[in-house]
């Protein structure tokens, strides 16, 4: 645990002021002996690969001692943390992300007050989901670049951002006027949206490519199971407080969250955690020829090409890779159809049912059980055809081996939707209500294979890859709850949802052509793996 408090936002801040001996690091002890790097042409850690200092124009001939891991077991090295210790880090980034997917949907009980108090309609008064989403798509072009630079690191942006996120609902809670509100639900979206795309980078900073699913699992879970879950979370206090408590309720959670994550989120990310090192080395010693990977690297480089390359790299890969696309369009679909049931649900169970505002919202619990179940297929799967085959002697599996359980969600998906559309209000309300399983089930089916597919196809833009997939799905996100209003409203549920259940059917290929094509894409790809 002391390491844990010592590589935390808080420990790191106190050590900026004072080092106290218990937040020492071991090259800040007395009688520390510089170990003897290892300076071989290449050097590896686990999976990943970095560069020889030779191949950089700008520091050939200069004698630096290049700093790595103490060799293969050293505790520092986030892959070599004890079990414990990264569960305890995979259960803080499942409460990061369940609180900023939360502040999507928790709204959305509030829609009808919220829009009367302000004299909207409800159609724009669903603008302040849809810019929630908006924000969280948009912000990891922004937020998530810049935590692949090891000078700045994850938990530095997650902390910040958070902090940021949890002023900015506090702000809403207490808004007055439509404009502020709107614009504060844009600007928690994208506070908040470090934890949606860089997440996954973290995770991937700890486990190895056949243990990498299991943590994937329970953050898609918390991904997928947090916007089900919002509405019945402020259903009730809504019906009985009023729309404002739906944002007291972001407020506590997200303070929760700060608090926690403040004192015990350590760094993962191993380029910052090499940074440090050297540093702590270079002030040890005065040497200033102990460097870095990531410092030997960006040497070669202006500040302005880092930054750019930051910031514009999840812009490119959204429109220049093919497989990104197509997860993309395919992601995006599901998430579209996930908020249309905003509109959607409101209109079977508290128009055509009957039902009251906080009891209308339970149905959403069928699609957290159908992510749960969804959950336990995926780490099953993983269990059996990879975890237990893996041999770390031999080749490094294709990513495609990650994508099988998708071509199960691939069905269940137009399952759900067409299953809802035809017993909406037709039949008793536990038909549509089970509905929600297979749509559960499909979306953990589909998400989980496609977003460990992404950090293993595209190793060394992981959160840029991500990023790109956030703000593609994002996007579509935000706009169905302004078009879903009109679509339900005009065609009705049934024939609203038989739309989306036919571009679902369309989306059914994809799973299985990027396992047989995969190959072939990521060879023609300049930087895909």
């Amino acid at each position: 645990m002391r390491d844990v408090i010592r590589d935390s936002y808080s420990g790191h801040l106190l050590r900026l002021v004072h080092k106290p001996h218990y937040l020492r690091y071991a090259e800040e002890e007395d009688g520390f002996v510089i170990p003897k790097f290892d300076q071989s042409e290449e050097v590896k850690d686990g999976d990943r690969q970095m560069v020889n200092t030779d191949s950089l124009p700008s520091v050939r001939g200069v004698d630096l001692h290049l700093v790595t891991w103490y060799g293969p077991k050293d505790s520092e090295n986030p892959r070599n943390w004890t079990l414990g210790k990264k569960c305890y880090v995979v259960f803080l980034i499942m409460i990061l992300t369940t609180t900023v997917y939360v502040g999507s949907a928790i709204y959305s009980p509030a829609l009808e007050q919220a829009s009367e108090y302000f004299d909207v309609s409800t159609t724009v008064g669903s603008l302040g989901i849809s810019l929630f989403v908006a924000g969280y798509g948009v912000g990891p072009l922004f937020l998530s670049g810049p935590s692949e630079v090891p000078a700045i690191g994850r938990t530095s942006i997650y902390i910040i951002t958070l902090f940021i996120f949890l002023i900015l609902n506090i702000l809403t809670a207490l808004v007055t006027n439509f404009a502020g509100f709107c614009i504060l639900r844009f600007l928690a979206g994208f506070m908040g949206s470090p934890a949606l795309a860089t997440a996954g980078a973290s995770l991937d900073d700890m486990f190895p490519a056949h243990k990498l699913a299991y943590s994937m699992g329970f953050w898609g879970l918390a991904a997928e199971a947090a916007p089900a879950m919002a509405p019945i979370i402020s259903g009730f206090v809504v019906e009985h407080h009023g729309w404002r408590w739906a944002f007291w309720e972001m407020t506590i959670m997200s303070g929760f969250s700060l608090i926690i994550l403040f004192f015990t989120l350590p760094e993962t990310s191993p380029d910052t955690i090499l940074l440090r090192r050297a540093q702590r080395i270079r002030q040890k010693n005065g040497n200033w020829h102990y460097q870095s990977q990531s410092e030997i690297t960006h040497a070669a480089l202006p500040y302005r090409q880092i930054l750019v390359d930051s910031l514009l790299r999840p812009i490119a890969l959204t429109f220049t890779e093919p497989i990104i696309i197509a997860i993309n369009l395919y992601t995006g679909l599901v998430y579209a159809t996930l908020y249309s049931f905003f509109e959607s649900f409101p209109l079977v169970y508290e128009q055509g049912y009957g039902w009251s505002l906080g009891v209308s919202t339970l149905p959403f619990a069928a699609l957290f059980i159908g992510s749960f179940i969804g959950w336990v297929i995926y780490c099953y799967w993983n269990w059996k055809w990879v975890d237990i085959t893996y041999d770390p002697a031999a080749l490094r599996p294709a990513p495609e081996t990650r994508i099988p359980t998708a071509f199960i969600g691939a069905f269940c998906f137009p399952t759900c939707v067409l299953w809802f559309a035809w017993t909406a209000i037709r039949c008793h309300w536990i038909a549509p209500v089970l509905s929600g399983i297979p749509f559960g089930m499909g979306s953990t089916l589909i998400f989980n294979p496609f977003l460990t597919y992404l950090p293993y196809a595209y190793p060394r833009y992981a959160a840029s890859a991500l990023a790109s997939n956030d703000f593609f799905r994002s996007m579509m996100g935000a706009g169905m709850p302004i078009a879903a209003h009109p679509l339900f409203n005009n065609l009705g549920v049934a024939w609203g949802n038989t739309i989306i259940g036919i571009l679902s059917v369309a989306m059914i290929p994809i799973p299985f052509v990027l396992y047989r094509a995969g190959p072939w894409l990521r060879k023609n790809s300049k930087i895909a793996l």
